[in-house]
């Protein structure tokens, strides 16, 4: 009897995702975790981008989230598109604005903005969302 013919996406696995602590640490295994699925899809010239988005979404999450974890996920929406995205439980949407002279933080959305193809925020019952694509977005 013959096998049935098995289909791989051409995207690779559909994703990887942790559940991480809501710490500013959490920013480093996020670029890990980010850094070895585009490893994984050969997309390493996205790399340094996808790690400058994820520490920021990140760190975005850590500053103004409630709860004590944050969930990160990296999926592969088309063959050379990436989606990176925070979710966590604050309804609270992130809002682009100019940091102060002398602020450590309050940049992350305009280097967000600047380096993804596309980003937003997807309001969920319980949080939110906040999701940038590198490559295009698909």
């Amino acid at each position: 009897m013959p096998q049935p013919a098995m289909r791989v996406r051409r995207t690779g696995h559909p994703g990887y995702s942790e559940t991480l602590p809501r710490e500013p640490e959490s920013a480093a295994t996020a670029r890990r975790l980010t850094n070895a699925a585009l490893s994984h899809w050969g997309l390493e010239e996205l790399a340094e981008d996808a790690a400058l988005i994820v520490s920021e979404l990140v760190a975005n999450a850590v500053h103004h989230a409630r709860r004590e974890s944050i969930r990160v996920v990296v999926e592969r929406t088309a063959v050379r598109t990436v989606r990176v995205s925070v979710a966590d439980f604050s309804p609270a949407r992130p809002v682009e604005r100019e940091a102060a002279d002398g602020d450590e933080g309050g940049r992350g959305l305009i280097p967000v903005a600047a380096l993804a193809a596309d980003w937003g925020t997807d309001e969920r019952h319980w949080g939110k969302i906040v999701w940038a694509c590198l490559g295009g977005c698909g």
